[in-house]
Formats: structure tokens, C-alpha cells, sequence
């Protein structure tokens, strides 16, 4: 009964999940070359002149642009030479084939071989890509593309600096429109201090492990590794979420959905985490192995694939860069820390204790 109970419960759940994802997201909705992290802010100042309904943001740690059009009517993003490239109204969303920025917008690179019918003085070949209001795109006109920062920067390396004002084409109609913004250069932190005090963490956790397992202080630093790996699984989800909304998405559909095709790994090895942290306070049989190998995951999956930001300036989040290199410090910590410690509690149950001698009597003189 309680068994096909909580079968009939999970068929529905997953069918809910399924009906939510199936309709949560815009064109476009998640880029599979989004930065780790960036040291240019892009900043949407308005649109002009403004619309009830028409709005613009940033998204991807501003490597995108996104779009959302309720005002009834369709508006078209204009091309870099001109010409008519994406078009968003209340039949959905459009682009135009023989745009050239249709195809250099795929990667942030702007590095898409053009087919041979790209042609911007050509006639528009509308093909439909989405049926919401919004949709999403990398435009080289907000994104610095050089591989060496500004000269400005040279000048006064710790502070930031304005690299350009930039604008967007749009038409409503017959009517010109324009999405104005700002592109802007921000210090990097110092990376090096942020390793450094990460490495010190990792191995203060790590030498948990030298604490004999069969002793009172063995029991209790299995039980802070325990605790210390849930805290790490706890702020590796917190990072993928908030990954997940600045790359824009909108509501618990559009949310499960980046997760589970964008951070699902990252997502996964988190819960896991939290899950071998129970395991470890709750002191049950193979808890070490458990440990490690959860804190292998964590800091490879979430700690390592996330640690540029502790060189960039711009997170991939919508809170503050510096509690995400918190975030991912904690992950590493705990991660690789519980590794070393669980690598070191099993050498040791491994390692047979050396008996001691057993000491020999002399015989006794035999009588004559």
C-alpha cells in the first residue's frame, strides 16, 4: 500500500516537473559558453524612449542581453549593418536567417563561420524560435572583445574605469528605438589571497584526520567533518542557484530547468555532500570512505569548476562577487578538506598496529 502510494506520488511529481520545464523558459535560455566570471560590468541603462511593457536586462554576468516584450506589439532588434535581426511580439519569437548577427551571436566569441546566403542587404527570412515574449543574445555591441584590458586601465589599475557607452537599435514599427547602456572595467581581486587562505583551510580540516578514529576526539572531528561537508553542500547549491537566476531565470520552472540542463552535476554532487555530512554525524559503518569520496566530488565539481571568481571582479550571481568567492572557498574547504581527512582515517584502519614483543624467560637451571 505505502508502496504504491508513494509510487503514484513520484509519477506525478515528475510529471509536474516535467509540464513546468516543458514551458519555463525564453529563446535561447541558457548559453553554453556563460563565463565563469568577467572583469567588465555591462550595465542596461533604459531603453529610448522608454515602453510600458518593453524591458532589458543583463543576464550570464552580462554576456547576454535579454528582451522581454509585452506590449502587444512586435519590436525588432536591429543587426550590426542595419538590417532587421530578431523580432519579438505576441506571436513570438523570430530571427531573421539572413542576418549575419543571427549566427555571430551564437557564441560570445562572435566567432560563427557565416553561411553563404548571410546577407544583410537581402529581403528578411523570418524563422520562428520561441512562442514567448523574451529572448536572449549575445551582442558584440556591450562586450569588450579584446584579450588585453583597456589602455585606461594601465593608469590606475585599482580603480574602474568607463570603457564605453553603447547602444542597441531597436524599431517599434516605423519607430526607432534604442537600448542604451555602459560597459565598464572593475579592479580583479587579489586571486592569490584568496587561494591562500583556502589552502590553509583545506589543510587545518585535512589534519582532522591524524585524530586516532577508535578515540573521543576521533569520534567528534568525524562528527565536525560531517557537519563542515553538509555546510560545503549547502553554499555549492546556493552557488548553482544563484548561477542559474543571473543567467535569468524566471519562476521555479524556468529555474529547474537551467539546473537541470545547465549545473545539473554541480546541483547533484551539493545534495550528495549534504547527504554523506548526515551519514558522517550520524557515525554509520564505511562513514570515512563516505567522506572522502563526497569531498572528492564536491571540491572538483563545485569547488574547482567554479574557482575563477577568485581572479575576476564580476560573478556569475546577483549578489555581491565577494560572497560568492566566499561561497566557493567553503565548498573547497570542505571538499577537499574531508578528502584528506577520509583518505587519512582509512590509511590508518588500514594499517595494522605493530605487536609488541613478548618478552622470554630464561630457563630454569636444571637440578642436578
Amino acid at each position: 500500500m505505502i508502496r504504491a502510494l508513494l509510487t503514484r506520488a513520484g509519477l506525478v511529481a515528475a510529471a509536474a516537473l516535467a509540464a513546468t520545464v516543458a514551458t519555463a523558459a525564453p529563446a535561447a535560455a541558457h548559453g553554453a559558453d556563460a563565463p565563469d566570471g568577467t572583469d567588465y560590468r555591462t550595465t542596461v541603462t533604459g531603453v529610448t524612449p522608454a515602453r510600458d511593457g518593453l524591458e532589458v536586462r543583463t543576464v550570464e554576468a552580462g554576456a547576454r542581453l535579454e528582451l522581454t516584450n509585452r506590449t502587444g506589439r512586435a519590436v525588432e532588434v536591429i543587426g550590426y549593418s542595419g538590417e532587421p535581426y530578431l523580432r519579438v511580439g505576441p506571436e513570438g519569437v523570430y530571427e531573421n536567417v539572413r542576418s549575419p548577427a543571427t549566427y555571430l551571436n551564437r557564441t560570445i566569441a562572435g566567432d560563427t563561420t557565416l553561411p553563404a546566403d548571410a546577407d544583410p542587404a537581402a529581403a528578411p527570412s523570418w524563422r520562428r524560435v520561441a512562442d514567448g515574449p523574451s529572448v536572449r543574445w549575445h551582442d558584440q555591441r556591450a562586450l569588450y572583445r579584446e584579450s588585453a584590458p583597456p589602455a585606461v586601465t594601465r593608469t590606475a589599475p585599482d580603480r574602474e574605469h568607463r570603457v564605453r557607452d553603447w547602444a542597441v537599435p531597436l524599431r517599434d514599427g516605423s519607430e526607432p528605438l534604442e537600448i542604451r547602456g555602459t560597459l565598464d572595467w572593475v579592479p580583479p581581486p587579489d586571486a592569490y589571497t584568496w587561494w591562500a587562505v583556502t589552502i590553509v583551510g583545506l589543510l587545518a580540516v585535512g589534519a582532522l584526520g591524524l585524530l586516532p578514529a577508535g578515540s573521543a576526539p576521533g569520534a567528534r572531528s568525524l562528527a565536525g567533518l560531517g557537519g563542515l561537508l553538509a555546510a560545503g553542500g549547502l553554499a555549492a547549491v546556493a552557488y548553482t542557484v544563484g548561477r542559474e537566476l543571473d543567467a535569468g531565470a524566471q519562476g521555479v520552472g524556468g529555474l529547474l530547468l537551467g539546473l537541470l540542463t545547465g549545473q545539473l552535476w554541480t546541483l547533484l554532487t551539493g545534495f550528495g555532500a549534504i547527504a554523506a555530512g548526515a551519514y558522517a554525524l550520524a557515525r554509520r559503518p564505511a562513514a570515512d570512505f563516505t567522506v572522502a569520496l563526497a569531498g572528492a566530488c564536491l571540491a572538483l565539481f563545485g569547488g574547482v569548476a567554479n574557482a575563477a571568481v577568485f581572479a575576476r571582479a564580476v560573478a556569475p550571481v546577483p549578489w555581491p562577487a565577494t560572497w560568492a568567492r566566499v561561497l566557493v572557498a567553503l565548498v573547497l574547504v570542505a571538499g577537499a578538506g574531508a578528502l584528506a581527512a577520509g583518505a587519512l582515517r582509512l590509511h590508518a584502519a588500514r594499517t595494522p598496529a605493530t605487536p609488541r614483543p613478548t618478552p622470554t624467560r630464561a630457563p630454569s637451571p636444571t637440578p642436578s
